[in-house]
C-alpha cells in the first residue's frame, strides 16, 4: 500500500487512456497478426511494417473523425482500403467492410491494459481523485475501462467527444479540473503523447508525467518522465513529484 499523500502531493491525478493505461500498440499488433493469419496476400509480409503503416493511417484520419469529417464506420472502412488496397485486398468497400469488422473484433477480445495500469490505479484510488482525459468517443472508451476493469477505480471520464474539443486545447482540461473539482496546483496529468499530454497539461498549469514508452525525445528538461508504470513504488513517487529513491 502507498503511503497517504500529505498536503504537498497531489490530490487528483489525471490519466490518458490509450497507450497509458490500455495498450492500444500491442493490442493492434496482435489482432493484425490475427486477422491477417491464413491470408496468401500476407504471406511474408513483415507484421511490424504493416502496424507501421495501419497507425499512419490511422493517426492522419482519427482527427478528421473526431472533428466530424467523416463517421466512424467510414473512416474504419477508408482506413483499411488504405491499409489493404496495396497488398491486392479491399479494393471494394464491402471487402474492406468485412476486414475491418474482422479486425476490430479481434481488437476487441485481444484488448489489455499497459503493465502496471491496473495495479497503480487500485494504489492511488483510497486517496486521490482519478480522472481519465481523452482524444476518443465516449462509448468506446466507456467499452475499454469496463473491459480492462477499470471502471470502478475512475471518478471521471472526460472525452474529446462529450467536451467538443481535442486535447491539447485548454477546454479539455478545464473540464476535467470542474468535473473533479480541483485546481491545476493540485493535479498531475500522466499521458504518452507529448502534444496532447504535455504541452496540453503545461498550457493549463497541471505538471505532467510523460510516460515514454517508445523511446521519444524529451523536448523540455524540466518535465518528469517515466518509460513504464512499474515498479509501482518508483511512479507512486514521480506522480507524487519526488525523485526515484536511490536504492531498489
Amino acid at each position: 500500500m502507498l503511503p497517504r499523500p500529505d498536503s504537498t502531493y497531489p490530490t487528483v491525478v489525471l490519466f490518458d487512456l490509450d497507450d497509458t493505461l490500455f495498450d492500444h500498440a500491442n493490442t493492434a499488433r496482435a489482432a493484425l497478426a490475427n486477422s491477417t493469419a491464413g491470408l496468401p496476400e500476407f504471406q511474408g509480409v513483415d507484421l511490424e511494417v504493416l502496424y507501421q503503416q495501419y497507425s499512419e493511417i490511422l493517426e492522419e484520419m482519427h482527427p478528421q473523425v473526431l472533428a466530424g469529417r467523416y463517421s466512424y464506420e467510414d473512416a474504419r472502412r477508408l482506413r483499411f482500403q488504405r491499409l489493404l488496397t496495396p497488398y491486392g485486398l479491399g479494393t471494394t468497400p464491402t471487402e474492406a467492410d468485412q476486414f475491418a469488422r474482422r479486425h476490430y473484433a479481434n481488437y476487441q477480445h485481444l484488448r489489455r491494459p499497459v503493465a502496471g495500469a491496473l495495479p497503480l490505479l487500485e494504489a492511488l484510488k483510497p486517496h486521490h481523485r482519478i480522472g481519465i482525459v481523452t482524444n476518443n468517443r465516449t462509448s468506446e472508451q466507456q467499452e475499454k475501462l469496463a473491459q480492462l476493469g477499470m471502471t470502478h477505480l475512475v471518478d471521471a471520464l472526460i472525452t474529446s467527444e462529450d467536451v467538443g474539443v481535442t486535447k491539447p486545447d485548454a477546454r479539455i482540461y478545464q473540464v476535467a479540473l470542474e468535473r473533479l473539482h480541483a485546481s491545476p496546483a493540485e493535479t498531475v496529468m500522466v499521458g504518452d503523447n507529448w502534444l496532447a499530454d504535455v504541452v496540453g497539461a503545461l498550457a493549463v498549469g497541471i505538471r505532467p508525467l510523460w510516460l515514454n514508452r517508445f523511446g521519444g525525445t524529451r523536448a523540455l528538461a524540466h518535465v518528469d518522465e517515466i518509460t513504464s508504470l512499474e515498479p509501482l513504488e518508483d511512479v507512486s513517487l514521480k506522480i507524487r513529484g519526488q525523485a526515484f529513491v536511490a536504492a531498489h
